[in-house]
């Protein structure tokens, strides 16, 4: 049996993860077994150690192993895999919201969600991008169709889907409103971001108006009941806290605004669009803390505290 590290986990605290030998998986018809070099580490993690988040979709008689953004190379392929050969850098979230194991030293993922690492890219960034970033692009691009010209609220814009979300509606030329707490108003006037609203002196929902798309990072305090009264006749508003943070659909119609909650989901297409963006350096990635894998559980706990400005990421191997 051929075997590898991984950081294990049952459910609680920190106190939960451990670095174990296991068995190392082998890829399946149309996969691929990553060598993982950089593993991101995101509220999805620690929420599911806590046995909330997406824990109903482990199995706790086997290893339980945490983490879906991965960068790395590409050890072996399985049989019909044409989009990858032995070598190649690759990036991406595989298997969500189902376990993909992240924490480990190697990992099988479906060729088709994953995407090349841009020549001049650091592992460390791109392993940094995959759940955020996919996130950002399917919520700006798939769900409220921004493009030039388009007047776009983005709540929560400091955090790491929001900052990833500001640089694609710009590189999409939108006209892009930005709030968030006073703390964060350094980090979104860097993003390049034509309007800034304060969230601790000002009410966005009496600052913006005529908007033809608003994201919602915040989901509380009735946030996207008052986007509502932001958005023209016809706009989209997009939440992604909880579908429980949605306006009700008699709201949506009062207002005449088409309204959705969704869930990210595995997407090379997408990943394929943010290489682009890493590539050509319109996406920048703030990387705010990094460690070796065996110290997962204290990237959690910076996570958990919610003070970091940036993406926190595991080193897994050279």
């Amino acid at each position: 049996m051929t075997t590898m590290n991984a950081v294990t986990f049952t459910r609680g605290g920190v106190e939960n993860l451990k670095v174990e030998s296991i068995e190392r998986p082998a890829p399946g018809p149309t996969e691929v077994l990553v060598r993982v070099t950089a593993a991101g580490v995101n509220p999805i993690d620690w929420k599911t150690r806590s046995g909330g988040g997406v824990y109903s979709n482990f199995d706790p008689s086997s290893p339980m192993i945490l983490g879906w953004d991965i960068a790395g190379i590409v050890e072996e392929t399985g049989s019909g895999v044409t989009r990858f050969r032995k070598g190649d850098r690759v990036f991406g979230m595989p298997r969500f919201p189902e376990p993909a194991g992240a924490y480990a030293e190697f990992v099988t993922a479906p060729s088709r969600q994953l995407a090349r690492i841009p020549d001049g890219v650091a592992d460390l960034s791109a392993g940094a991008v995959p759940l955020s970033g996919l996130t950002a692009y399917q919520a700006m691009v798939d769900t409220l169709h921004v493009g030039q010209g388009d007047r776009v609220l983005i709540l929560g814009a400091g955090g790491n889907v929001g900052q990833f979300a500001v640089q694609i509606a710009k590189a999409r030329r939108a006209d892009v409103w930005a709030a968030d707490v006073s703390e964060r108003q350094d980090t979104i006037k860097a993003l390049g971001i034509d309007h800034a609203i304060d969230a601790d002196s000002d009410d966005f929902a009496e600052v913006a108006s005529g908007m033809d798309a608003v994201l919602d990072l915040v989901g509380s305090e009735d946030s996207a009941v008052r986007a509502l009264r932001t958005l023209r006749d016809g706009g989209r508003l997009v939440v992604l806290s909880s579908p429980d943070d949605l306006p009700s659909q008699d709201q949506l119609d009062e207002a005449n605004v088409m309204g959705s909650w969704m869930l990210v989901e595995p997407d090379y297409a997408g990943l394929d669009a943010l290489a682009a963006m890493l590539g050509y350096g319109l996406l920048r990635v703030p990387l705010a803390e990094v460690r070796p894998i065996r110290e997962v559980g204290a990237l959690q706990a910076i996570g958990e505290a919610g003070k970091t400005p940036g993406r926190l990421v595991a080193t897994v191997s050279d």
